[in-house]
């Protein structure tokens, strides 16, 4: 069952690391918040040629993205934030990680003095299957989007499409790129995005 997730994780990081690819320009300095096992860096320094820095709250995934040759550092999100200046980092990339965190609107806007482009990923919590099963059962449902029951799962903030650009609009922040899949996480989302969409990548920036 472990063995299965893994696979599962893995595929969804391959499938984000399609979309960030091609955004990402060749040689950028990027920063990943919540870099898990550096998967992703990984994949990025080796397609472009990136200048790569994660950080997470996990030793043990800090001490596999070391072997992989990824620098990464164990510790507080806001905390590393803090020790950069403005533009240090042309990205920051928050995949999956936003809505895990008590502090969030305050690491996204710390984020966009950082880097000049922010890349944000999240499980779209207004998902049409989510709708209609706590609507019909009252209980969440179990799917590619929603893998575990809930006393399995971290406490989350729950994020959705239509949220998080109502956040971007209060917040002055564009909203320069949009890439959605649907339930599966690999058909790309063309339609009514915040009801279709299992998952949600942004990239954001703010004027200076």
């Amino acid at each position: 069952m472990a063995e299965e997730k893994n696979q599962k994780n893995l595929l969804k990081k391959k499938i984000e690391l399609k979309a960030v690819c091609e955004w990402v320009g060749e040689g950028s300095r990027v920063l990943d918040l919540g870099c898990g096992r550096g998967i992703l860096l990984y994949e990025l320094v080796r397609r472009r040629n990136i200048y790569a820095v994660g950080v997470d709250s996990d030793f043990e995934k800090i001490s596999l993205c070391m072997k992989k040759g990824v620098s990464a550092y164990h510790g507080d999100i806001m905390d590393m934030l803090s020790t950069f200046p403005d533009d240090s980092f042309d990205w920051i990339i928050c995949s999956r990680t936003l809505p895990e965190l008590e502090n969030a609107s305050e690491v996204l806007l710390k984020s966009l003095k950082v880097a000049k482009s922010v890349a944000v990923g999240f499980v779209n919590y207004a998902y049409w299957r989510n709708r209609l099963s706590i609507l019909f059962t009252g209980d969440r449902i179990v799917n590619e989007v929603y893998p575990d029951r809930w006393e399995a799962s971290r406490p989350m903030n729950s994020i959705s499409v239509n949220s998080f650009r109502n956040f971007c609009k209060r917040n002055d922040i564009t909203i320069k790129r949009e890439h959605f899949l649907r339930g599966d996480w690999e058909t790309p989302c063309k339609f009514a995005p915040n009801i279709f969409s299992g998952y949600a990548l942004f990239e954001i920036s703010k004027d200076r």
